[in-house]
């Protein structure tokens, strides 16, 4: 080992042994915690930026992928339930090709139509009515997980046997069942998507032959009455109720302040879906028949028919026994053109019945408005349509401030607890860092000193003479008084010692500038030497 390296072994030894329990005690605990950082900051830049390979993965899927990413030696991490697969992101594109080119993944969960590719050509015709039958549900229930919020679904349907009797044909029906992700709800609209996507993919079938349920039991959609049973209808007027409030609320506080008004809205939807059909006829002047046939007869001639008028008692009274006749009869058949319209109306399910709006507002807020003008454009705010039934109220009253103003207590309390004690906690901590200053600095201070102390250089002066000669007021040899360094005066004693009063000063002085004083004794034995040379 060289020796400056030695030598600051020693003195970074000697050191430590010089340090107290305590001092000994912070060093092992700063050194553990330096260590920590330096391992934990290292392991965190070392460790890799984690990308979903696959996710919504079912169970046969993920196990399959895991061992495929384990036999090649990637490092994986599952989340989600173990639906999502994660691998560094410099890795994911060429694992990704390397998965599909093995297949995977498969979805073997789902079914559809791959199953149609494994049928025997021997399956009967139930066979293979069944296994289409599970291909459409499977597709269909692939498609509707690719919903947002949906984790994941399943369809049943029932479709009937082909009948020779056509009127006493069923129509087809659905069942879905959905789970949603943690925390996500289906609004009315993605039940709606839902319901029309498996009708629209069943020959036959009609929206309100579908029936959803979600995993906590909720009917969303039920068979007969569609998407608006169960507690969606429900959902529905309240969401509007809402809108409504929402509106009128909003306008309330940019006239009267916020805190002084209340909205209520009352809706009543009507649910029921109702088809009209119109037929109107009508002719236009002008316009020609769409066909015409006319029939004449004429006739001309005489014979010995018994002609003649009528008498009493039914007695024919004879003109004559000949004559001649004549006979015309005209008959004409025409079509008119008559012009058809045929209208098909259809109501759709929740159009607003009636509603009715109540609104409160503080008196002192609306002394100086005008109560018509307001209730004026509250009403047209919240779509009020008096034909319909509708009805508004607004009215002015004193409100009670009590709970505001208990709960502007409350919350200016608890600010200023929150302040206090985040004052309180930034003097714990400056007190806290303060002294951890302080104990650092009393540290380095302890170790520049005993690390001074360290460095001081022994140096044996011998024996002083008592006699001092008149060359020679220290008493030593070949030194006078203006080599040294001018000493400080001494407070004035009582008959002091010259001697030793010299020895204290030599040593103070020794004390304080070692290295001058080692120079000045290296240069007095150099001068030593090269005078008694020449006195040989």
């Amino acid at each position: 080992m060289p020796a400056q390296m030695q030598a600051a072994m020693s003195r970074m030894t000697a050191a430590a042994k010089e340090f107290s329990l305590a001092q000994r005690t912070l060093v092992i605990i700063g050194v553990a915690v330096l260590v920590l950082g330096a391992v934990a900051l290292s392991s965190w830049l070392s460790k890799p930026t984690m990308s979903p390979l696959f996710t919504s993965l079912s169970g046969a899927d993920a196990s399959a992928v895991v061992d495929e990413l384990e036999s090649a030696g990637v490092s994986y991490q599952l989340t989600d339930g173990g639906s999502t697969v994660l691998v560094p992101a410099d890795q994911l594109y060429n694992q990704r090709i390397k998965l599909a080119a093995a297949g995977l993944p498969t979805n073997s969960d789902g079914g559809g139509y791959s199953l149609l590719d494994d049928m025997p050509m021997t399956s009967s015709e139930f066979q293979q009515q069944k296994t289409y039958q599970r291909a459409l549900e499977g597709e269909l229930a692939k498609t509707i997980s690719a919903i947002d919020g949906v984790d994941a679904a399943t369809v049943r349907l029932a479709m009937p046997e082909d009948s020779v009797f056509v009127s006493e044909k069923a129509d087809p029906t659905a069942s879905v069942f959905v789970r949603t992700r943690a925390g996500a709800t289906l609004g009315a609209d993605q039940v709606q998507s839902i319901v029309h996507l498996v009708s629209a993919g069943i020959e036959g079938m009609e929206p309100n032959d579908v029936a959803v349920v979600d995993s906590a039991g909720q009917v969303l959609s039920a068979v007969g009455t569609g998407a608006t049973g169960g507690g969606l209808a429900g959902r529905q007027t309240n969401e509007y109720e809402e809108r409504v409030r929402s509106a009128v609320q909003s306008l309330l506080d940019q006239v009267v302040g916020a805190g002084h008004s209340a909205v209520t809205v009352t809706a009543e939807l009507d649910y029921d879906e109702s088809q009209r059909t119109l037929e109107q006829f009508s002719v236009s002047e002008g316009t020609p028949p769409l066909a015409s046939s006319t029939t004449k007869e004429d006739y001309t001639g005489s014979g010995g028919t018994a002609t003649g008028v009528l008498g009493p008692d039914n007695i024919a009274v004879p003109e004559g026994a000949s004559g001649t006749g004549t006979y015309t009869s005209t008959t004409e058949d025409v079509t008119n053109a008559v012009n058809k319209s045929t209208e098909v109306t259809t109501a759709a399910p929740g159009a607003v019945e009636r509603q009715s709006v109540a609104v409160a507002v503080d008196t002192e807020a609306v002394a100086g408005i005008d109560m018509a003008d307001l209730s004026q454009m509250l009403a047209a705010a919240a779509g009020i349509d008096t034909e319909r039934g509708d009805t508004i109220a607004v009215q002015s009253m004193a409100f009670d401030t009590s709970q505001a103003e208990s709960a502007e207590e409350a919350f200016a309390a608890a600010d200023a607890d929150a302040k206090a004690a985040a004052s309180s906690s930034f003097i714990r901590q400056a007190a806290i860092a303060g002294a951890a200053l302080l104990l650092v600095i009393i540290v380095v201070i302890a170790l520049a000193r005993r690390s001074g102390k360290s460095r001081r250089t022994a140096i044996d002066l011998g024996e002083i003479p008592l006699g001092r000669g008149p060359h020679d007021p220290l008493g030593i040899e070949g030194v006078s008084a203006d080599d040294l360094p001018a000493l400080p005066a001494a407070p004035r004693q009582l008959a002091p010692d010259p001697v030793a009063v010299k020895r204290a000063e030599i040593g103070a002085l020794a004390d304080d500038q070692p290295e001058e004083v080692a120079d000045l004794l290296r240069g007095w034995l150099v001068g030593s030497g090269s005078s008694s040379g020449r006195g040989r």
